[in-house]
């Protein structure tokens, strides 16, 4: 139950990143895939005969992951932001050139 509830989160993760326009709907993509996988790793670490701490452990450093991604991730919007007077992923684009 717990392996489907991860994937729905990924399935929606995945639909976020793909059909969002804005910086902010794709950074909140990513969030729900690294929810999704801690989860995952969570509910196999318990289903396994093997002590479920280290999979508890191994959750909790995704989860910090995603803590330092959103934060470096909220930064490079809001230069975008500052920069362009937009956050969408086509303001990015300009970056380049």
């Amino acid at each position: 139950m717990y392996q489907l509830a991860a994937l729905l989160l990924l399935a929606l993760g995945i639909f976020c990143m793909v059909f969002r326009r804005t910086l902010v709907g794709a950074l909140i993509g990513v969030e729900l895939m690294l929810n999704g996988a801690g989860l995952s790793i969570a509910a196999a670490g318990q289903a396994g005969p093997a002590d479920g701490s280290l999979a508890q452990l191994s959750s909790l450093l995704v989860m910090g992951m995603a803590a330092a991604e959103a934060t470096l991730a909220l930064a490079i919007i809001l230069v975008v932001l500052k920069r362009f007077g937009g956050a969408s992923v086509s303001d990015v684009a300009k970056m380049k050139h």
